[in-house]
C-alpha cells in the first residue's frame, strides 16, 4: 500500500502531477455526471426543441468567449512573474474588461443572430445569457494560479459544488416554467456561484484594481497569437453547429447536440486533463533535455493519447444501447450519431497531446498555425460532407481533419522537439483498426444518417 501512496506524496513536480491528474480526473468525472444527471432530467421535462434552441444560443456565448480569448491561463502558467501580485492584478483587469465586452457583443448580435437561424426567441434568450460572462470576468486569479502550481483539490470542489448549484437552479426553473429559459438561467446560477465560492474557499490573496501598461502589453503580446489561435479554435469547436443550424431544424439539432455531448465525453476528458497538466510538465522536464524525459513524456502521451481513442472506441460501441436506455422514444435518433460522432472524435486524442508544447514553450505563434490549418480543414470538409451525405458527412469530416492536418502536427512537434513518429504510428494504426470495427458492427443504424439534413 506504501508503494502505492508514496509517488502521490511530497511536493516534486511527479507527486504533483500524479495528485493533479487525480484532481482533473475527479473534476471531469463529476462535472459530466452532473451534466448527464441534469440532461436526463430535463429531456423529460422539456422537448428536444429546447436543446436545438439553446444549442444555438450556446453557440454565440461560448463563440464569443473564444473569440476574445489573450490567453491569460496559459500566459499566467508559463510566466515568470505568475506569482507576481501586480502581474496578476493586472492580468485580472483585462480579464474583467473582457467579460463585459463579451455581455455588450452578445447583445449586439441577438436579433442579427435570431434573424439568420429564423429563431425569434434569441433575440431574447442571448442577452440573458450573456450576462454569465461578464460575471465570470469577476472570478479571481487564483484559479489561474492553482494550475500553474499544479494544486487543483480545492479548486475540484469548488467547480463541482458551483456547477451542482447551477444546475439545481435550473431544473426548479424548468419546472415552474417548462420553457428553455431555464437552460438559459443555469449558466448565470453557476457564473454567481462560482465567483462567490472561488473567493471564499481558493486560497491566496484576492485582486483588486492595479493596472500597470508594461504588463498589460505583455500578456496581450503573449495572448495575440492565442487571440486568433481560440478563435479559430470556435470554428473547431463549434463550426458543426454554425453550419448545421442552418441544415437541420431545431428538432434534429437538438438530438445532435445530445448524441454529441455523450461521443464527446472522453476527448473532452483529455482536453481538461491535458491543459490542467502538459504545461508545467513541458515548461519544467522539456523532452529533449535528457533520454529520461523523453521516455516519461512518452508513457504519459501514450497513456493519455490512447485512453482518449480507448474511451471514444468503447463509447462507439456502446452508445446506442446507452441512449435507448437512458432517454425516451422522442432521442432514440441521438444513438446514431452517437457511434460515427465518436468514431470522428476519436483521432484527435493525438493532436491533444502535441500542441500544448508550444504553449509551454511561448511559440503561441506555433500554435496559432496549426489551429488555422485545422479549422480551415474542418469548416470546408464539414461543408462539403452536409451538402454531399447529410449528416453522416458532416460528422465523417471532423474524423477526416486530423488526417489532413497531422502534417502541420508533427511540424508543430518537430518544431519543439516532441516529436515520437514511433508512437504516432501505432496510436494511427490501433485507433484505425478499432473504429472500423465499431463502424461495422453498427453500420445498418449509421447509414441511416446519410442524406438526414432536416
Amino acid at each position: 500500500m506504501n508503494r502505492l501512496i508514496s509517488p502521490f506524496q511530497g511536493d516534486g513536480l511527479m507527486a504533483r502531477v500524479l495528485r493533479s491528474l487525480t484532481w482533473l480526473m475527479m473534476q471531469y468525472g463529476g462535472t459530466q455526471a452532473l451534466r448527464l444527471a441534469s440532461n436526463l432530467i430535463l429531456t423529460r421535462i422539456l422537448f428536444p426543441e429546447a436543446f436545438g434552441l439553446m444549442a444555438l444560443v450556446s453557440l454565440v456565448t461560448v463563440g464569443l468567449s473564444l473569440f476574445s480569448d489573450i490567453g491569460l491561463g496559459p500566459a499566467i502558467s508559463q510566466n515568470p512573474r505568475g506569482d507576481d501580485p501586480e502581474f496578476l492584478d493586472t492580468a485580472w483587469v483585462l480579464q474583467v474588461i473582457r467579460g463585459f465586452a463579451l455581455w455588450l457583443l452578445v447583445c449586439l448580435l441577438a436579433l442579427p443572430v435570431a434573424q439568420f437561424y429564423g429563431e425569434p426567441d434569441l433575440a431574447y434568450y442571448l442577452p440573458i445569457a450573456g450576462l454569465g460572462t461578464a460575471i465570470s470576468g469577476f472570478v479571481p486569479t487564483k484559479v489561474q494560479t492553482a494550475h500553474r502550481h499544479l494544486l487543483l483539490g480545492r479548486l475540484t470542489v469548488v467547480e463541482l459544488v458551483a456547477q451542482a448549484i447551477g444546475i439545481g437552479g435550473m431544473v426548479i426553473v424548468a419546472l415552474i416554467t417548462q420553457s428553455v429559459a431555464a437552460l438559459v438561467l443555469g449558466g448565470i446560477f453557476n457564473a454567481i456561484a462560482r465567483l462567490i465560492l472561488c473567493n471564499l474557499f481558493l486560497p491566496g490573496r484576492g485582486n483588486r484594481f492595479r493596472w500597470n501598461r508594461k504588463i498589460a502589453i505583455e500578456l496581450m503580446s503573449f495572448g495575440k497569437w492565442i487571440f486568433l489561435s481560440t478563435s479559430l479554435w470556435f470554428l473547431i469547436s463549434q463550426g458543426d453547429r454554425i453550419i448545421l443550424g442552418r441544415y437541420l431544424s431545431l428538432e434534429m439539432l437538438g438530438l445532435y447536440n445530445i448524441g454529441f455531448f455523450l461521443a464527446s465525453f472522453p476527448t473532452l476528458l483529455g482536453h481538461s486533463v491535458a491543459n490542467g497538466m502538459l504545461i508545467p510538465i513541458y515548461r519544467d522536464r522539456p523532452a529533449h533535455a535528457t533520454p529520461e524525459n523523453f521516455r516519461k513524456l512518452r508513457l504519459m502521451r501514450a497513456g493519455l493519447a490512447g485512453g482518449i481513442a480507448g474511451l471514444s472506441i468503447l463509447m462507439a460501441l456502446i452508445g446506442p444501447a446507452l441512449v435507448e436506455f437512458l432517454y425516451d422514444d422522442r432521442y432514440l435518433t441521438s444513438a446514431q450519431i452517437v457511434t460515427l460522432m465518436a468514431c470522428a472524435l476519436a483521432p484527435t486524442a493525438l493532436g491533444t497531446t502535441y500542441d500544448l508544447a508550444a504553449l509551454a514553450a511561448g511559440d503561441s505563434r506555433s500554435y496559432f498555425i496549426y489551429s488555422s490549418a485545422r479549422a480551415a480543414a474542418q469548416i470546408g470538409l464539414i461543408l462539403t460532407g452536409v451538402i454531399w451525405f447529410g449528416l453522416f458527412g458532416a460528422i465523417l469530416a471532423m474524423g477526416l481533419t486530423s488526417l489532413v492536418t497531422y502534417p502541420i502536427l508533427v511540424w508543430l512537434a518537430r518544431r519543439h522537439r516532441v516529436w515520437d513518429p514511433l508512437l504516432d504510428l501505432v496510436f494511427w494504426s490501433l485507433t484505425g483498426v478499432f473504429c472500423a470495427l465499431a463502424l461495422w458492427a453498427h453500420w445498418d443504424e449509421v447509414i441511416g444518417l446519410i442524406g438526414v439534413i432536416s
